[in-house]
């Protein structure tokens, strides 16, 4: 076993974290105007503010935090992670800061966009044709690179500090103090690791809120199926289309007693709410933004069923930029089957809060009748 690292470079490197944590405001929450849900109040907490792009800055801050108190992480050794892309800009951005090599094992489909940004913050990206063998790849490069293996998965749940220390739920909760319903009725997120719904559902129930937490899921994915079973073994041989969420095995991070609901959405449905919700705000948000809204739209549909008033709190993970060269290209949609019709005219139908037969997505928790 390789020799714990100095303590003085230990201190070095938190001090460096804190600092970057220090010269970085707080994400925006914005208000989003949907006449077809009057008395529900819908917000986006936008966290493509943050200086590595998305909501993954606060991820990969808390795991290196968490790396260097552990004593996993060594000057030069390298550090690896599994990623779709997201996370592996903003680790790649940290290590960056505190001049360390940076690995990014990703499926071969991540958009060019996001590799360009982790590249642009001095991180390599290993390139896997299998999506499911990524995890098993960043394994051996960590260990036969000499250098750590951070683990997203495994440990987001872990290295964030639910409690407080102006984590996302603690800044929504502040920010929500001077609205009409400053206490929310939904808390919305879509699964990657299932960290952020981990924090989300922990601060609620610390707080004695009686906010509720609902995740969404991307078609190809096994979180909401975890959800209703509770089997950890179910699996899939492919990975989502959704980049950045949905996951082809149950993940240490994902914990469904803290989640109140769930809602499982097709991918073309949530790449058409990505456009319309573009459209409304003028600036192109990611794929998981789009699910998120859906899954916000489900919650207020069931609070207008109820003749209940109240507020929404749902993320926008990233910029649309990343994804110009995807989501935003109707070939490369067409492509992957994500075109359709239907999807284009049920979410503008959605968004106006019209009825709309047969919906698509699957309900679970205290979302169903």
């Amino acid at each position: 076993m390789s020799a714990a690292p100095d303590r003085a470079w230990v201190a070095e490197c938190v001090r460096k974290i804190e600092a970057d944590f220090q010269r970085s405001a707080d994400t925006h929450l914005i208000p989003l105007d949907l006449p077809g849900y009057p008395g529900i109040d819908f917000y986006l907490k936008d966290e493509s503010n943050h200086p590595s792009g998305s909501l993954k800055h606060r991820l990969a801050r808390s795991l290196f935090l968490y790396a260097l108190c552990n004593g996993w992480l060594r000057p030069g050794a390298p550090v690896v992670e599994s990623s779709s892309g997201s996370t592996a800009v903003s680790e790649a951005y940290f290590a960056r800061l505190l001049g360390l090599p940076f690995i990014a094992v990703m499926p071969a489909t991540v958009s060019e966009a996001k590799r360009r940004a982790i590249e642009f913050q001095g991180g390599r990206c290993h390139l896997v044709a299998d999506p499911t063998q990524v995890y098993a790849e960043a394994a051996r490069l960590a260990r036969e690179g000499g250098g750590h293996y951070m683990d997203q998965f495994t440990f987001a749940e872990r290295a964030t500090d639910w409690r407080g220390n102006n984590n996302i739920a603690e800044s929504i909760f502040s920010q929500m103090a001077r609205e009409r319903h400053p206490i929310p009725t939904w808390l919305v997120c879509s699964a990657g690791t299932g960290g952020t719904l981990a924090t989300l559902g922990r601060f609620v129930r610390y707080g004695r809120h009686a906010t509720q937490v609902c995740g969404g899921d991307a078609e190809r994915s096994v979180f909401f199926d975890h959800y209703l079973q509770r089997d950890p073994s179910l699996s899939l041989d492919c990975g989502s289309r959704i980049e950045g969420i949905g996951r082809p095995r149950v993940e240490a991070s994902f914990l469904p007693d803290v989640i109140d609901a769930m809602v499982k959405l097709p991918d073309a449905w949530s790449v058409a709410a990505m456009r319309s919700l573009s459209e409304r705000l003028g600036r192109p948000v990611g794929p998981s933004t789009g699910t998120n809204l859906l899954a916000a739209l489900a919650c207020a549909r069931q609070m207008q069923s109820r003749g209940q008033g109240g507020s929404i709190v749902t993320l926008l993970c990233d910029s649309g930029e990343r994804y110009r060269d995807s989501y935003f290209d109707p070939a490369w949609c067409a492509q992957q089957g994500l075109v359709d019709e239907q999807a284009t005219q049920g979410v503008a139908a959605l968004f106006e809060g019209q009825d709309v037969p047969a919906l698509p997505w699957r309900l679970a928790g205290r979302l169903v009748a």
